[in-house]
């Protein structure tokens, strides 16, 4: 009978350090130096959770650029959510757009579900037919027909 070791992955400490060199200048560039270390730390967060389940033979260096990559996406996504601090705010006045007709939107609401959706969808959304066939999973003429059934249906009625 014959045992088969296991092979095992290199000690996290060996993995980290033979690629943060390479992950650190990979994310100033992609961030610049005062954010790469924030992505920096979570990528290495990140690998070791995931480093017990790395296959021996995996090719470490993709696969740690992979999750700094997608660490460095995450944040540039999130500083385009985060307001820009600004000395001087200009004076601008608010002005909501009319008001849509009140009574004809109360009669859209009470068509049947998909009718509703695809008129919404359709002309508050302005998507095209095969958009509003891809938000409601279902085939364009199949989208068309629903948007036409509730316009009909709401010809009749107004």
């Amino acid at each position: 009978m014959s045992t088969t070791v296991p092979v095992r992955v290199a000690p996290f400490q060996r993995f980290l350090d033979d690629h943060s060199p390479r992950v650190w200048r990979y994310l100033v560039g992609m961030v610049g130096p005062v954010d790469a270390d924030d992505c920096f730390q979570e990528t290495f967060l990140a690998a070791l959770r995931a480093y017990d389940r790395l296959r021996p033979g995996s090719n470490e260096r993709a696969w740690v650029l992979t999750i700094a990559h997608r660490k460095a996406l995450d944040h540039l996504a999130a500083n385009k959510r985060r307001a820009v601090p600004t000395d001087d705010v200009p004076e601008v006045a608010h002005h909501d757009a009319d008001a849509p007709d009140d009574a004809l939107w109360q009669r859209v609401r009470e068509l049947p579900p998909k009718q509703r959706a695809a008129v919404t969808l359709r002309y508050a959304g302005d998507l095209t037919h095969a958009e509003v066939a891809i938000a409601l999973d279902c085939s364009e003429d199949a989208a068309r027909r629903s948007a036409h059934e509730g316009l009909k249906r709401l010809r009749t009625e107004v």
